[in-house]
C-alpha cells in the first residue's frame, strides 16, 4: 500500500500536481526545481522502504557455512584470504597505531564484523587488543571459538547480523573487512557499523570495486578461469564503489583518511598494495 501511494504520489509530481495545502487538496506548482526535489524526496524514501529489514542474506550465510571446516587451511579454498590477511593484518596494525599514536593494540576494544573463523581477529588478540568478532554464519562462529582456544586466545566471539546485536558498547576500532558486498540493505548495515565507531575511533573498510575491471579479474578470471574462488563467491552487482563507501562513512559521521588498492602478482599469488583501485581497495575513516 505505501508502495502504491508512493508511485501515485511521484507520478503527481512530475505531473505538476503536488498537495501542498493539506489532503484532498492540490495545488499546480510550475517551480520545476521544487518538483524535482520532492520527486528525489519520494523516490529516496521508496527505494528505503523496498530494503530488506535485516543486513543478512541467508544465501551468503549458507555459502559460507559450508566453508567453514576449511577456513584455516591455507593450501584449501579460502587460500586468497589467508595471503591477504597476510598483508591487511600488518596495514591495520600500522594505521592504529599512527592513529592512536601507539606502539601496541593493548587494551585497545576492536569489533571484527563478519570475522568468518577469526583469521583477522585473531592477528588483532596477538597483539593485545581487546576484540569481539560478530559473524551470520553459526559454523563459521563456533570453528573461530574453538581455534582461538586452542592458541590461548580470549575473543569474544557472537553469531548474529549487526544490527540485531543491540546491547554491543561502541569500539575503538571496528574492522569493516571484506563484508559489505555480501550483505542485504547495505545503508542499514553501514549506520549500523559507523553507530559501533567509538568518536575518536577508526573504521577500516575493505571491499570489491564496481567496475568492468573487477567483473574480469575477481569474477570472471578468479572464478571460472583460474578457478580461485568457488563460482558465485561474489555478485558484480553487491560490490561498492569508492564513492558510494565514502558517502556512506560520511553519513555515519565518519571521514576518509586513507585509501589503498589491492593487487596480485599471479604467478606468486602475492598480494600488495597498490594505486590502482579499480578492483579490491582498502579505506581507513575517523569519527569526530
Amino acid at each position: 500500500m505505501l508502495g502504491w501511494s508512493l508511485h501515485l504520489s511521484h507520478r503527481l509530481i512530475l505531473n505538476g500536481l503536488v498537495s501542498i495545502n493539506g489532503p484532498g487538496r492540490t495545488q499546480q506548482v510550475s517551480n520545476p526545481e521544487c518538483l524535482t526535489h520532492l520527486a528525489q524526496i519520494l523516490l529516496r524514501i521508496s527505494a528505503m522502504t523496498s530494503q530488506p529489514i535485516t543486513t543478512e542474506d541467508q544465501r551468503e550465510t549458507a555459502k559460507f557455512d559450508q566453508l567453514a571446516h576449511q577456513w584455516w587451511d591455507p593450501q584449501g579454498p579460502m587460500w586468497p584470504l589467508h595471503r591477504l590477511n597476510a598483508l591487511r593484518a600488518p596495514f591495520v596494525t600500522q594505521k592504529i597505531q599512527q592513529h592512536f599514536n601507539t606502539v601496541s593494540l593493548k587494551g585497545l576494544r576492536i569489533l571484527d564484523i563478519g570475522c568468518g573463523a577469526g583469521l583477522l581477529a585473531e592477528q588483532m588478540a596477538k597483539q593485545g587488543a581487546k576484540v569481539t568478532g560478530i559473524d551470520v554464519a553459526a559454523k563459521n562462529i563456533g570453528i573461530a571459538h574453538e581455534h582461538a582456544q586452542a592458541q590461548g586466545l580470549v575473543i569474544e566471539y557472537r553469531c548474529g547480523a549487526v544490527e540485531a546485536l543491540a546491547d554491543m558498547d561502541d569500539f575503538d576500532v571496528v574492522l569493516n573487512m571484506e563484508v559489505i558486498e555480501h550483505v542485504n540493505n547495505l545503508p542499514l548495515f553501514m549506520a549500523r557499523t559507523c553507530d559501533l565507531t567509538a568518536t575518536g575511533g577508526l573504521m577500516f573498510l575493505a571491499t570489491i570495486n564496481r567496475t568492468w575491471f573487477s567483473w574480469l579479474t575477481t569474477i570472471v578470471g578468479a572464478e571460472y578461469i583460474l578457478g580461485w574462488l568457488p563460482r558465485g563467491t561474489h555478485s558484480w552487482q553487491r560490490y561498492v564503489t569508492l564513492e558510494e563507501a565514502r558517502l556512506s562513512l560520511q553519513q555515519g559521521g565518519l571521514s576518509v583518511q586513507s585509501q589503498t588498492g589491492v593487487g596480485m602478482n599471479l604467478l606468486r599469488r602475492q598480494l600488495f598494495l597498490t594505486d590502482n583501485m579499480r578492483a579490491n581497495y582498502m579505506m581507513v575513516a575517523s569519527k569526530t
